[in-house]
């Protein structure tokens, strides 16, 4: 449960973004978030990454409790919907190379990664670039490959697809499904588009008014 109050306080102006939504995703398991603007799906993404505090509830992510926060993050992958943390003046690669770094990757093991993700999202053609010269789907592109330097076991993917052409979205899927069942992640991501969800994940849930109000899938 989460309810967000005005800056005065004023219980009036509180607004419940998440009224008891129960899940569970299991690890090889991708699973969808679907709901209109407002309904409550990035607040619960946040919660699950403890960068937003529950109000009340039980939250367990790679088998720590929400309290445990330092062990769920280094066990989570995080994809935001409005990124801003990159260095504009640094390359794709250096920023990368930045990253990898503040995850605890020697400098030979963060460039084997590295090189792994820029081959299977395609990203030969730019990853040298400076940040600054990106298009929308090359940022997007580079904070999705971001979230699996530390090979999480919990992806949590909030619009993952926002700005992606169809050969990109296609090629992100592919890869989700071969992380899912290769190394037992556990994958929630949002969308707004229901043909997407209804092909790719093994379940798609549908939120309203913060909680799960629908289910679809084995």
């Amino acid at each position: 449960m989460k309810t967000f109050r005005s800056r005065s306080g004023a219980r009036g102006d509180a607004v419940r973004a998440l009224a008891g939504a129960t899940l569970r995703v299991e690890p090889g398991e991708i699973v969808a978030l679907s709901g209109r603007n407002g309904s409550g799906k990035t607040t619960l993404l946040k919660i699950l990454a403890t960068l937003v505090t529950p109000d009340a509830g039980v939250v367990r992510v790679g088998g720590f409790s929400w309290e445990n926060g330092r062990e769920i993050r280094r066990r989570v992958g995080l994809l935001t919907a409005d990124e801003r943390s990159f260095y504009w003046r640094l390359t794709g690669r250096q920023n990368l190379r930045f990253f990898a770094s503040l995850h605890g990757l020697s400098r030979a093991r963060g460039a084997s990664v590295i090189a792994d993700l820029e081959r299977r999202f395609a990203m030969e053609a730019y990853i040298d670039r400076r940040f600054d010269t990106y298009s929308s789907g090359m940022k997007q592109t580079l904070a999705l490959t971001r979230a699996w330097l530390h090979d999480p076991g919990v992806l949590l993917l909030d619009e993952p697809t926002r700005s992606l052409d169809e050969q990109s979205v296609e090629r992100l899927f592919l890869f989700l499904r071969a992380r899912a069942k290769d190394h037992a992640c556990a994958i929630l991501f949002v969308t707004h588009h229901r043909d997407e969800a209804k092909r790719w994940a093994n379940r798609v849930l549908h939120i309203d008014g913060g909680a799960i109000v629908a289910e679809e899938g084995a």
